[in-house]
């Protein structure tokens, strides 16, 4: 007697034995590939729809799992941690996974039949998402699933940056008036750059060989204004305003112009990472702050010795020429940030940077500005800075860079912009002083120096 083996339904062979299966079919497609069959556009574009379904079909168990409790019986502390554990996922990324699987799975049914099609990645369902979740509160659910299905639509033929752009009008396809969608994308857009510019980070790590890394979290706004200085710096139209390093002055005892012969003698041979690696540095090292409010904070000051400054017989003729001895014409420069450049490289910082001799209390820098000016001066700030090391409210410790100065004597009350009568103050306290919610108290103690208590209204 024949016994027909019937192939096991999806439901019998389990979640397992799918997977197997799938598994078995992506073995074949390797073997294929490295056959060397000719590759199509349309077969490229149907391994990214596939991918895109099994991403789906992630998410779907994941939305399982969370109603399931599957964590607690694991002895994961969530739902988040026993993806993370499973996928060797970072916490976030884990996180952010999660709250898109529940959002898929009961709230977002148009999104979800899309994604399970292949027809869009996970990146365009956060975003629709997202979306949804700030739309009105008023909105009834057959607006709610006009807007759904407007971006659905949308997702499956743009990328997700012009999906994000075009999500902030999303309102507009539950045919509110044009008022109204302005209105919620002003909203949109205002809470986007608030939370970005609060979550602006920077973090700078010397290396100790000469270099430092480090990592950013700018606004994107600020980015491309960044992105775009570097692309202009870097463009190859750009290349004929580059110095010849070959046409350079060629003095044998010149360091400087061997430095600048040196400096970008390779251009043409980087890549572009390395082009704009050099932009970057030669943007900070021309960063403007002249408009800048206490650009004295905000430069770098350089020590070095006249001899460092103009070389060992330029030294040497103008110490003959004042009686004034000359000293040593090597070492190290230093900052006031504590970094130590060559001589050769703090000469070629000289050439492009102004010198500001800081004579505090003599009679070529005035310290005593009187009541015609409005705000302190630059030699006012360099003058408070070697007294004050902080803000001047009890308690703070933000920095005297990051510090405005404050008029103890309002000026709208007829006060001075004197030297004796300026008070550091950090950009917080600053606003404080002036809130009318808080009083404020200024002492001077013995030395001169400026301390403020604060004590809220009653």
């Amino acid at each position: 007697m024949t016994v027909a083996v019937l192939p096991l339904t999806p439901a019998a062979r389990g979640i397992g034995g799918c997977l197997r299966s799938i598994d078995e079919d992506v073995d074949e497609l390797t073997v294929a590939i490295a056959g060397g069959s000719a590759v199509t556009a349309r077969d490229v574009s149907e391994v990214s729809r596939l991918i895109h379904r099994l991403e789906a079909q992630k998410l779907a168990l994941i939305a399982q799992a969370d109603r399931q409790r599957t964590a607690a019986g694991s002895g994961s502390a969530s739902t988040s941690h026993w993806v993370a554990t499973a996928t060797h996922a970072t916490g976030a990324a884990a996180s952010a996974q999660v709250q898109l699987a529940g959002a898929l799975a009961d709230d977002l049914p148009a999104t979800r039949s899309a994604m399970a099609e292949g027809s869009f990645s996970p990146g365009h369902a956060r975003i629709i998402a997202s979306t949804m979740a700030a739309l009105p509160s008023e909105l009834t659910a057959a607006e709610r699933t006009k807007v759904e299905e407007s971006l659905v639509r949308d997702a499956k033929h743009v990328d997700p940056a012009r999906l994000r752009k075009a999500a902030t009008l999303a309102l507009a396809a539950a045919e509110r008036s044009a008022d109204e969608v302005a209105e919620h994308q002003e909203g949109l857009l205002a809470d986007q750059e608030r939370r970005a510019y609060a979550l602006a980070r920077i973090t700078l790590h010397d290396c100790g060989d000469g270099t430092t890394t480090g990592r950013f979290t700018v606004p994107t706004g600020a980015a491309q204004v960044l992105k775009k200085v570097l692309h202009s710096m870097t463009a190859p139209r750009r290349d004929h305003h580059r110095p010849d390093v070959e046409a350079a002055p060629a003095e044998p005892d010149d360091s400087l112009a061997e430095a600048l012969r040196q400096r970008n003698h390779d251009w043409d041979s980087l890549g572009w990472d390395e082009k704009r690696g050099r932009a970057f540095t030669d943007l900070l090292e021309h960063l403007p702050t002249e408009q800048l409010t206490g650009k004295v904070a905000s430069t770098v000051v350089v020590t070095m010795t006249v001899e460092q400054v103009l070389g060992a017989e330029r030294a040497a003729t103008l110490a003959a020429v004042s009686g004034v001895a000359s000293g040593p014409s090597v070492g190290a420069s230093r900052t006031d940030t504590g970094h130590q450049h060559s001589t050769g490289e703090a000469r070629r910082l000289a050439c492009q940077a102004g010198l500001l001799p800081a004579v505090l209390g003599g009679q070529s820098v005035p310290l005593d500005l009187g009541r015609q000016e409005r705000l302190f001066r630059d030699s006012q700030r360099t003058a408070l800075a070697t007294v004050y090391d902080e803000c001047a409210a009890l308690g703070c410790d933000r920095p005297y860079a990051w510090c405005e100065l404050h008029h103890e004597d309002p000026w709208s009350r007829g006060g001075r912009t004197d030297l004796h009568l300026a008070v550091p103050l950090c950009g917080f306290h600053h606003r404080r002083v002036h809130d009318p919610m808080f009083s404020s108290t200024i002492r001077t103690d013995a030395r001169g120096v400026k301390h403020v208590a604060f004590a809220r209204r009653s």
